[in-house]
């Protein structure tokens, strides 16, 4: 009998009693069952005031209280305690299509993919996100590139589908909104098999979380900081390197020596 496979579908919440119920109804759990594959639900409740955790589990989700504010933070604790082969993530705020899930998995099996990433802004119109945001994502996407030469056209999505294996292997530091840009960043530039796939983002329910300015100004430092982290590790490992043959150098030369005398 062939081995079932899990997936943890992950989903941060602050005060989203009015969207959490519809996200968690929409998970396609029977069909990703005739897949082979086990879902596992988890709401991290990242400090609700409202009725989130309540309606979670009514909904059949495990509810993980993070007292410690931050979109990142959040995610972290979901990460720890996820037990799937794969993760996939998303808002509660119905914004981002889980009904698509089992297109994206059978994507991930058929070109043997380890991280997946959704572009909002290829079907996105100004009903769902302003102009300007558009604007602010392009931008924010077009350094991103630059600097890391990444092949993504939207750096800020929040809907992401993963092997849980590879999170071991990331070094992703952001405690907050900046979490997405470097998930993507480190999945690529780790060498893991990435690809991106274009999702309709919609409308939001409930009241936005985001600062336009706070969080933009916040994800932009971020960018650079990542940038010079990146670069004194490459530095630090290409030193250690240089040191080891320098020293494979010398014990050369040393047995040549006393080979010779």
């Amino acid at each position: 009998m062939k081995k079932m496979k899990k997936i943890t579908v992950i989903i941060p919440a602050l005060n989203e009693e009015e969207g959490i119920g519809p996200v968690l109804r929409e998970i396609p759990i029977n069909t990703l069952l005739s897949m082979g594959y086990e879902t596992e639900v988890m709401v991290i409740d990242n400090g609700s005031k409202d009725k989130t955790s309540h309606i979670a589990k009514q909904n059949g989700a495990t509810v993980i209280i993070q007292p410690i504010r931050g979109y990142g933070n959040a995610y972290k604790a979901g990460f720890a305690n996820a037990s799937g082969d794969i993760i996939a993530t998303g808002d509660a705020d119905l914004t981002y299509p889980f009904e698509d899930l089992p297109a994206i998995i059978q994507r991930m099996e058929k070109d043997d993919l380890d991280f997946i990433t959704t572009d909002r802004l290829k079907y996105v119109n100004s009903e769902v996100m302003t102009s300007s945001h558009i604007f602010g994502n392009k931008v924010l996407t077009k350094i991103i590139k630059l600097l890391f030469n990444l092949p993504f056209v939207d750096s800020q999505s929040g809907m992401w589908i993963f092997r849980r294996i590879i999170w071991d292997e990331l070094d992703v530091r952001s405690s907050g909104m900046p979490f997405s840009q470097e998930i993507k960043i480190e999945a690529y530039i780790r060498g893991f098999k990435c690809a991106e796939i274009p999702i309709n983002y919609r409308i939001r329910a409930g009241d936005t979380k985001l600062n336009t300015f706070k969080d933009g100004a916040k994800v932009i430092v971020q960018i650079f900081i990542k940038k010079l982290s990146t670069f004194f590790s490459n530095t630090s490992i290409a030193n250690s390197i240089a040191i080891n043959k320098n020293v494979l150098v010398i014990s050369e030369k040393e047995k040549q020596s006393l080979v010779e005398f």
